[in-house]
Parts: structure tokens; C-alpha cells; sequence
């Protein structure tokens, strides 16, 4: 997957993300729903990190389809 890809698929994602927090703002989101938020926001994170990663392997000369997807769990535990 090449940057473009990775945004498009951002812009996919959040797109649906905006949706259902629409829906969840009027009090209509079901617990599908809900949950369904919960796994597009990590896979969101996800997505921007393979990104960041990708940009900065470039920038330090290296390949960046070398840089690949980290589990939730580590994506989801960085402080800041």
C-alpha cells in the first residue's frame, strides 16, 4: 500500500467515523454501532501511523515499504 492508498483510506475511514458520531450525538447509535466507532478509531490510528512511518523511513533514506501495520496494542499505548 503506497501513501495514497493510506490516505484514501483515512479519508474512507473517517468519512464512516463521521457518521456514526453524527448518529451517536442524536442518541441513535446502536451498540453495533458504538462498537463499530470504537474499531474504527484504532484502525484510523493504525492507518496514520503506517503513514507517519512510511514518511519517515523516507526521510531517513530508507524504504518505506519496509515500514508495515503495528497491533493495536502498541499503537494504541504511545503517550503522546
Amino acid at each position: 500500500m503506497d501513501d495514497q492508498q493510506i490516505v484514501e483510506r483515512i479519508n474512507e475511514l473517517a468519512h464512516q467515523e463521521h457518521a456514526l458520531w453524527e448518529a451517536e450525538s442524536r442518541g441513535e447509535a446502536s451498540d453495533g454501532e458504538r462498537e463499530r466507532l470504537q474499531e474504527l478509531q484504532v484502525t484510523l490510528d493504525q492507518c496514520w501511523d503506517l503513514l507517519h512511518q512510511r514518511r519517515a523511513r523516507r526521510a531517513a533514506g530508507m524504504d518505506p515499504d519496509q515500514a508495515s501495520v503495528r497491533d493495536p496494542g502498541q499503537v494504541e499505548g504511545y503517550l503522546g
